[in-house]
C-alpha cells in the first residue's frame, strides 16, 4: 500500500477567527477529504487581514486552497476536486464521482435564485423572487423522487425513488457541491424571510434528513450564527422593511 499523502486544507475562518467560517466551497472540499478517508489537517484563514500563509502559498487567492505533500498548492475549487478524485483512487480510497451524469447538475440553479431572493432590497418583488426559488426547489424534488437508470435496472417497476442522496445511497461529489449551499438556503431563508423548505417536497425533505445524519456533512457545516452573520448586510434590510 502506498504511503498516505500529507494534506492540509485551508478554509475561511469564522468571524471571531476561532473556527470554520461560512464558505460552501471550503465545506465542499472538507466533505470530499472526509469521505476519501485520508488523514488531513484543517487550517483556518482569517480574511480580515492578509495572513502570512496566504502571502506565501496562495497570493491573491481566496480559501479554500490545498497543500499536498508540502509542495503542491491547489487554489481552484473545481481543480482541487478533480485533483483529489484523480489522486486518491481505489482500492485505497473510494471513488466519489456519480453513476448518472444528470446527478451532477441537480439543483444547480437553486443558489442563483436564492441569491436573487435574499439580496432583493424591494419588498414589492419579494413574492416573485420567492416563487422562483420555490420552483427550483420543486425541480430538485422531482429529480430526487424520480428513479435513476441504475435504480430501474434493479426494479423496472419502480415509480418513485427511495435513494438516500442525489445519485444513490452514497454521498458523491455532487452532494458535496450541493448540500453546503442547501444548508445556507435553509438557514438564511428561515431567519431573514421566515421561509422554510416545504415539507410537501418529500424527496427534498428526505434528502436533507439523510444528509444531516452523515457526519461528513453535519460536522463540516458552520454554525447557523456564522451563516446568518455572513448574510446580515444583504438580507437584513428587506427584513426590516417587511416588518414595518
Amino acid at each position: 500500500m502506498a504511503e498516505a499523502p500529507q494534506i492540509e486544507l485551508f478554509v475561511k475562518a469564522s468571524f471571531d477567527a476561532q473556527g470554520v467560517g461560512n464558505c460552501p466551497f471550503s465545506q465542499r472540499i472538507f466533505m470530499i477529504l472526509w469521505l476519501k478517508g485520508n488523514n488531513f489537517r484543517i487550517t483556518t484563514v482569517d480574511m480580515t487581514r492578509t495572513p502570512d500563509v496566504l502571502k506565501a502559498l496562495a497570493p491573491g487567492s481566496q480559501p479554500p486552497f490545498l497543500l499536498y505533500n508540502d509542495e503542491e498548492v491547489k487554489t481552484d475549487t473545481n481543480k482541487i476536486e478533480e485533483f483529489l478524485e484523480r489522486t486518491l483512487t481505489p482500492p485505497q480510497y473510494p471513488k466519489l464521482c456519480c453513476q448518472c451524469k444528470e446527478s451532477n447538475g441537480a439543483g444547480e440553479d437553486i443558489f442563483r435564485t436564492f441569491s436573487a431572493y435574499i439580496k432583493n432590497p424591494n419588498p414589492a418583488y419579494n413574492e416573485m423572487r420567492e416563487k422562483k426559488l420555490l420552483l427550483t426547489l420543486v425541480k430538485l424534488n422531482i429529480f430526487l423522487e424520480t428513479p435513476l437508470p441504475h435504480e430501474l435496472d434493479q426494479n423496472p417497476d419502480a415509480k418513485e425513488s427511495s435513494r438516500l442522496f442525489l445519485d444513490g445511497d452514497c454521498l458523491t461529489l455532487a452532494d458535496c457541491n450541493l448540500l453546503p449551499k442547501l444548508n445556507i438556503v435553509k438557514v438564511v431563508c428561515k431567519h431573514y424571510r421566515d421561509f422554510a423548505i416545504p415539507t410537501e417536497l418529500k424527496g427534498l425533505t428526505r434528502y436533507l434528513t439523510n444528509a444531516y445524519k452523515r457526519e461528513e456533512f453535519f460536522y463540516t457545516c458552520p454554525p447557523d450564527s456564522e451563516i446568518i452573520n455572513a448574510y446580515h448586510s444583504v438580507a437584513v434590510y428587506l427584513n426590516r422593511q417587511v416588518k414595518r
